[in-house]
């Protein structure tokens, strides 16, 4: 896992110990910044659902103004740190240590404009962290949604209950990417 274009291009990353998490492949988390670079210059970022924080990295790298990185867990915490410190991104990060409704119910309170969801397959915390970021005006008709998950039915119909729009799909493998609008 790298940092792999940007001002801290080729820097390897700390990952996660163990099957917890899944770290987005590189070759998917490159394709996924070649849709949407014309976007990141300057923008805030969300990564919920950070594990060892390489989206959020990956985009203050290539140019966002700010990431802000959200993981429930402890040791997915110590993780993002660590490589915060490692690109020299203090600057531009914040670290949220803390359940997803937390972060949304009011610790987030700046509008974001690219949000990254890749929360642990078979819930439905996309539905809720999307509703919430609606609910509380986190997010506006021109931020850009990507999520990641293996079950795309499922997580589209769950959708389907808000007014969103499906912008763009892609499969690599096991994995879906899905770009949305509000």
């Amino acid at each position: 896992m790298r940092i792999i274009s940007g001002k801290a291009r080729g820097i390897k990353l700390y990952t996660l110990e163990g099957n917890n998490t899944r770290p987005t492949l590189d070759r998917v988390k490159e394709s996924i910044f070649n849709i949407i670079q014309q976007d990141v210059q300057d923008c805030v970022f969300l990564d919920l659902f950070s594990g060892c924080g390489a989206i959020g990295l990956e985009a203050v790298s290539r140019g966002a103004k700010k990431a802000i990185l959200c993981d429930k867990s402890k040791e997915a915490i110590k993780i993002i740190k660590k490589n915060i410190e490692k690109t020299k991104f203090m600057d531009n990060t914040v670290v949220l240590g803390m359940d997803f409704e937390q972060a949304l119910n009011g610790e987030i309170k700046e509008k974001i404009d690219i949000v990254y969801l890749d929360p642990p397959y078979k819930t439905n915390f996309i539905y809720k962290a999307i509703r919430l970021m609606i609910n509380n005006s986190i997010i506006d008709k021109n931020t850009k949604i990507i999520l990641e998950t293996d079950e795309e039915e499922r997580v589209l119909k769950e959708l389907e209950q808000l007014d969103i729009d499906v912008i763009d799909k892609r499969k690599y493998g096991r994995a879906k990417i899905v770009f949305l609008k509000i």
